[in-house]
């Protein structure tokens, strides 16, 4: 029989119910994301694009943790659904600045209850548990090592 590594079995890894807890909750916002055309990704996006109206791709793939790769076909998309604009800074033409329109300023009315919808499904998590749970992500996050 093939050797057996404890820090290799699948319960043992942190990442693992990570991806599977992402997993999950992206699969929560597809009922209400689909009919409006959108992915989780392209909401994430526009959440950020309602909050502070334009974003170069740069601060915008760094908020997101995502690059750039990721995120130019997202935006074409999104541009291509009439709801960001994407142009050249005049002041550095290699920066792409994103803005959010007014078609995509009107789908954030569209989108104003998922968060309530989402939260309404329940959780195994107390309140005080998510505040937890939150907080020890970001620091996660947070860590550059």
């Amino acid at each position: 029989m093939a050797q057996k590594y404890e820090q290799l079995l699948l319960k043992n890894q942190l990442c693992f119910p990570l991806y599977a807890c992402s997993r999950k909750i992206v699969g929560r916002y597809t009922p209400y994301l689909k009919p409006l055309g959108l992915t989780y990704t392209q909401y994430i996006v526009l959440m950020v694009l309602w909050e502070h109206e334009s974003m170069n791709v740069g601060q915008l793939g760094e908020t997101l943790f995502l690059d750039a790769g990721t995120l130019t076909p997202l935006l074409k998309r999104l541009e291509k659904a009439g709801y960001v604009t994407r142009e050249r800074s005049k002041e550095d033409e290699r920066v792409t600045l994103i803005k959010i329109t007014p078609e995509g300023e009107n789908l954030k009315e569209q989108c104003k209850d998922i968060p309530i919808k989402i939260a309404s499904k329940g959780s195994a998590l107390t309140g005080e548990d998510a505040a937890e749970l939150y907080r020890l992500l970001y620091l996660f996050l947070s860590d550059e090592t």
